[in-house]
This record gives structure tokens, sequence and C-alpha cells, in this order.
């Protein structure tokens, strides 16, 4: 048994989806404003999607290397916090902080023990990002910054201890979160491919898994 971790269900793209994470305890649910993306939607989806969350569960819009007009268009909207998971740096973060008016969260790749001074380097940045999120880093070359289903190892962040919250995403399964939590002593996991049955189609039951197993819960063994 394990402490029960805050879960973010991030590409929500359905009312499905997103009444499934609500109804099983999602602390946040994410957004995905990125093309590229088999997970993108609009603002106005995400506007639409994000008023079905009940009261208190935080929305979340991921962007990549936003332009001021998307900013914008974000404050516009009823979401709670703005995730940057591009090529931001810690000025950047500053001011699209700033300008939307809206807490940040920065995602920061992890492949090996040489990235772990960028996550200290923003840990450090006052004012730039309120939370962390720290991810499989993209394979090289490749079209997706995150939601690639890749994994790092886990034991690089084990015993590490920073001031700001931080999320542990990449490549969490319903059958791993729990060991990955209790590796790292994560108190905030991160889901997208994890959790569905095709890229950008969420699989309600395997988000409620998700959320069963990273509350303490256990997970049934996936299908052969």
């Amino acid at each position: 048994m394990h402490r029960a971790a805050a879960v973010k269900i991030c590409g929500l793209r359905t009312r499905e989806g997103v009444e499934a994470a609500a109804s099983a305890g999602a602390r946040y649910l994410g957004f995905v404003f990125f093309p590229k993306s088999p997970r993108n939607v609009s603002p106005d989806e995400a506007a639409a999607l994000a008023a079905l969350a009940p009261p208190g569960v935080m929305k979340v819009v991921l962007v990549v290397d936003a332009d001021d007009a998307l900013v914008d268009r974000i404050a516009a909207l009823p979401i709670d916090m703005i995730q940057l998971h591009g090529r931001e740096t810690p000025d950047r973060a500053r001011a699209v902080r700033a300008r939307a008016g809206l807490p940040v969260m920065k995602a920061l790749g992890l492949a090996g023990p040489g990235d772990l001074a960028k996550i200290d380097e923003w840990e450090a940045a006052e004012g730039a990002a309120d939370q962390l999120l720290i991810d499989a880093k993209p394979p090289e070359g490749g079209a997706l910054p995150g939601g690639n289903g890749l994994a790092f190892d886990w034991r690089l962040v084990a015993g590490r201890v920073w001031r700001k919250p931080w999320m542990l995403a990449g490549g969490l399964t319903p059958f791993t979160v729990a060991e990955a939590m209790r590796l790292t002593g994560a108190a905030q996991v991160d889901v997208s491919s994890g959790v569905e049955r095709a890229p950008g189609e969420k699989d309600p039951d395997l988000i409620r898994a998700f959320i069963r197993a990273a509350a303490g819960g256990t997970a049934e063994a996936p299908p052969a």
C-alpha cells in the first residue's frame, strides 16, 4: 500500500473521458493545444469540456512554445493552469504567467543523470514555474514532446527533494504507476497514452484503473 497520489489525466477530448476522469477522482484534467498531437483540441472544444469538470478539479492546457495570441486566448477560457511543453525559458514562463494571470507547470524531459541539472535550474528560477512535470525525454527527432508512452529510469529521481510541487509522467499505466510512485516518492502523477485504447482515444475503464492504482488499490493484469 502506498500513499495516494493526485492524478492528472491528460489529452482528454471527449465528454466520456472527462466524466470518467472526474468521477473517478482525478485532480487535474489536461487538454492539449498542439496540432501535431492526436489529442489536440481547439480552444472552444476545451472550454466545453472544462465546463463539465466539478468544482475543485484543475483544468490544465498543454501548449508547445505558444505565442502571445494563444496565451491571450487561453486566458479567456475556464482554465486553471498552463502547462509549457516546448523549449520555453524561465523568462518566457514568467511572461506567460504574467500575461495569462495563471499558474504555470513546466514539463522537463529526463533520460539520464545529465538531465537533472535542468530540473534544478527550473526549481531555482523564481517566479517561472509553479509546478514541474518530470517526463521522459521524447525520441530524437520525434514529432511529439510528450504522450509518447516512454518511461525513464525512475531511480534517477529516487530520493530527490524539490521545493516546488512536481508531477511524474512518462509511460505510466495502471499496471506500473504504483511501482513508479514507490521508487520516486511522487505525490502527483500524469498519464495520457497509458489510459488509451488507441492514440487520442481514452478508455474509461483504464482511466478508472489508473486512478484506483494511484490511490493504493490494485489494477487487474493487462489482457494478454
